[in-house]
């Protein structure tokens, strides 16, 4: 069973950058997918971007591209984002799931394991 936990959310003004984290453990040697979702008020969850191991490759959203960084180093699973908008204001959770053939990175359902969320609030 992964754990996945969030840190890094928080209120900020617009134009401000933020940098979200997710710890996951344990480590596994499946080929696997870690993203992030976000949630705003009245919204269905969407996918942010995740990144695979395996050759899975790494995954933007269009709102996100160009605009946000996901990576991963050791333990960790980050999204950077640059100058956050009003727009960005949701829950953001970090997830984590089993690639496979046909593996659909922005569906919710794709994904085993999911963190608790953090909030950003973006004025």
């Amino acid at each position: 069973h992964v754990q996945l936990v969030e840190s890094g959310g928080g209120s900020v003004e617009a134009g401000r950058s933020l940098r979200l984290a997710c710890a996951i453990s344990p480590q596994t040697s499946q080929t696997m997918c870690s993203g992030w979702f976000r949630q705003a008020p009245g919204k269905e969850r969407e996918g942010v971007a995740t990144i695979c191991t395996g050759g899975g490759g790494t995954h933007y959203a269009d709102f996100a591209k160009d605009r946000f960084t996901i990576s991963r180093a050791s333990k960790n699973l980050y999204l950077l984002m640059p100058s956050v908008t009003p727009d960005d204001t949701a829950i953001y959770y970090c997830a984590a799931g089993f690639l496979y053939p046909g593996f659909r990175w922005q569906e919710t359902d794709d994904y085993h394991f999911w963190g608790q969320g953090t909030q950003v609030t973006v004025s």
